[in-house]
Parts: C-alpha cells; sequence; structure tokens
C-alpha cells in the first residue's frame, strides 16, 4: 500500500502527560495527600494551554502551570482542595499593567482558569491513569462546576459528586471536557551511539518510545537498560496501534534494508533513515520499486533538523526537534 505524507498534527497534548498521571497513579496507590490541576480555559499569552495537567503534592508538582514564579501559590490552594476534600478553581490573571510597571509582573500576559482535583477523594481514579498509561485509548475527564467529576479510560471508569468551592470568574461554564489522547509512540530501530542521548529527550518530551536491535551486543553497549527489546521487528509493526514514528538507525546497511523493506507496506507517517543522501540512494537501489514509492512520501533522510553541529549528542537533538516540529504540525518537519 501506499502512504500519503503525514503534514498534520498528531492528536496528542503537549508537554508530559505520562509523567504526570504516572506520579498521580502512584501517591494514589500510597494515599499521599496530592491534587490534580486541570487547565479548563486560557486566554492571552499563557505557559499552558485548556488540557494541560499538573500533579501537586506536600513534596512538590509534576509537571508545570506557569515558568515557576506561580507554583507555590497554586500548591497551597492545591493542598487546601486535598485538606477539605473540596474541588478549587483557580484563576490566574497575569494581564495587569500595574504589576507590568510596578516591576512585579510574571514573563507570560495572559489568564488561566484551573481546577484542582483532590485525589484522595477521588476513589478508583488510579485505575483509570493506569488504564491509559498502559494503553492506546483516550482518557476522558469531565468536570461540572457544582463538583461532579468523572473520568473514563477503556473499561475503567470513575464518577463523583465531590463538594466545590464557588467558581471565581463570571459567567461560569456549566461543565469542561478533557480528551487525553494516548501518548505518541516512536520505534527507534539501532542502538547506535545517539539511542543513548535521543532516547531520555524523546521520553521527557512526552513519547513512549520501544527501542529495538536484533545485536545483542549493541544492545549491552547502548546504556538504554530495559528499553531496548529483542523482539522480531514484523511483531512490532503488527501490533494493534501503529508506531507514530520509526527511526532508522542501526548503523548497518543491511539492518537498515531490512527495516525499510518491512516498514515500506505499513502505515507508519514518519520514518527517519540515519545517514547522508548517498546511503539513501544506495538503500533505495536496492528496494523494490513499490516500496520505494510507499516509503518516499513519508521518508526524512537525513533524519533530523540542521541545526548545526556533531556527534551523539547533536545529531540526538536535531532528531528530537524535528520529531516535535512533526508533532505539532511545524512545516519544519517536511521531508
Amino acid at each position: 500500500m501506499t502512504a500519503a505524507p503525514a503534514t498534520t498534527a498528531l492528536p496528542v497534548q503537549d508537554g508530559n502527560l505520562a509523567q504526570v498521571l504516572q506520579a498521580a497513579a502512584e501517591a494514589c496507590r500510597q494515599h499521599l495527600p496530592a491534587a490534580l490541576a486541570v487547565v479548563l480555559e486560557t486566554d492571552g499569552s499563557t505557559y499552558t494551554r485548556a488540557g494541560t495537567a499538573v500533579l501537586f503534592r506536600t513534596s512538590g508538582h509534576v509537571g508545570w502551570l506557569s515558568g515557576g514564579c506561580l507554583e507555590p501559590e497554586i500548591e497551597r490552594r492545591a493542598m487546601a482542595a486535598v485538606e477539605h476534600a473540596r474541588i478549587e478553581w483557580l484563576e490566574i490573571d497575569t494581564r495587569d499593567d500595574d504589576a507590568l510597571f510596578g516591576g512585579n509582573a510574571v514573563g507570560c500576559r495572559g489568564r488561566q482558569r484551573v481546577a484542582l482535583l483532590p485525589l484522595p477523594a477521588l476513589a478508583g481514579i488510579e485505575a483509570v491513569f493506569q488504564a491509559w498509561l498502559r494503553g492506546d485509548a483516550p482518557l476522558q475527564l469531565t468536570l461540572h462546576a457544582d463538583g461532579r467529576i468523572e473520568a473514563r479510560c477503556e473499561d475503567a471508569a470513575t464518577a463523583h459528586h465531590l463538594a466545590s468551592a464557588p467558581v471565581p470568574w463570571p459567567a461560569p461554564r456549566t461543565h469542561w471536557r478533557c480528551d487525553w489522547q494516548r501518548a505518541p509512540r516512536v520505534l527507534l530501530l539501532g542502538t547506535g551511539p545517539e539511542a543513548g542521548p535521543l532516547l531520555p529527550t524523546l521520553q521527557g518530551l512526552g513519547w513512549r518510545v520501544v527501542l529495538h536491535d536484533p545485536r545483542a551486543s549493541w544492545r549491552a553497549r547502548s546504556h538504554v537498560g530495559d528499553a531496548a527489546v529483542s523482539a522480531a521487528l514484523s511483531t512490532l509493526l503488527q501490533g494493534p496501534v501503529v508506531p507514530d514514528a520509526a527511526l532508522v538507525m542501526h548503523h548497518n546497511f543491511e539492518l537498515d534494508l531490512e527495516a525499510l523493506l518491512q516498514l515500506a507496506p505499513t502505515a507508519v507517517p514518519f520514518i527517519g533513515l540515519l545517514g547522508p543522501d548517498r546511503r539513501r540512494e544506495d538503500l533505495f537501489k536496492l528496494l523494490p520499486s513499490a516500496d520505494a514509492a510507499a516509503l518516499a512520501p513519508r521518508l526524512r533522510s537525513p533524519i533530523g533538523l540542521a541545526l548545526g553541529g556533531r556527534g551523539p549528542e547533536a545529531i540526538a537533538l536535531c532528531i528530537a526537534a524535528q520529531l516535535q516540529a512533526w508533532r505539532h504540525g511545524s512545516p519544519l518537519a517536511s521531508p
């Protein structure tokens, strides 16, 4: 089958929701005082967008709602939500001209409206978080101004009606819904020197990474630990969810050729190939014409934005930058 070029953004949220929900699930499991902050609406220039989630605990927070200037006050309000087992509503407005000219303004000039949800009062929500973390289904969270909360992911669901502080902004909506899509998935084919710095960079950006290399010696020296798997590539490509991206970077001509042959008939929309133009040309000479035609619209080769620099760290940065640009629909990621 021939794949059309993928030019639109992936249906995923900003930031690293997996990191936040992993910490939230752990807080639930340990019965820790913690609150989930969810951005409901934004206006103007803000650090986050609607749908951003941050976990607040007595020991700090996971994720960010601002550049750090507002987190201490948000944490105080979050712990009040936990203490009173009720939803707190918070409007963060940094558009004040008096603060700007008085030297007290924060960096952004906008407004965020946030709900603070006390996790200890939401029995069963850990199962919803875990379903999202291990699966490929969206998580739906619906909040009502009267304190009702519904959360669902796959077969896990929970519903509660908590006490609710008054919504502090005028003309409040009656409800808000967040649809948190699955984390984007990338398949790294090859454990060369770039894999070490690339893996944590992509994970930090919210990608779900599977790293594959059939060479045990390369897996052992790649410094990526349990992330490297030895399952057959065909098995990884035949799962119920096709990877959003695959990066062919074995530093081995034959293995790269085999990977391209197996990727050609799939629907993987972003395929990156490490190496110079000449390497791609030599590989395409050996590909059947149908496979070459199927790969061409999806192939980024050489993989990575031309940011400059040499060595594994610089190459990893260039690759991560192109993937992030493609994820958000930037023309910089075009083949």
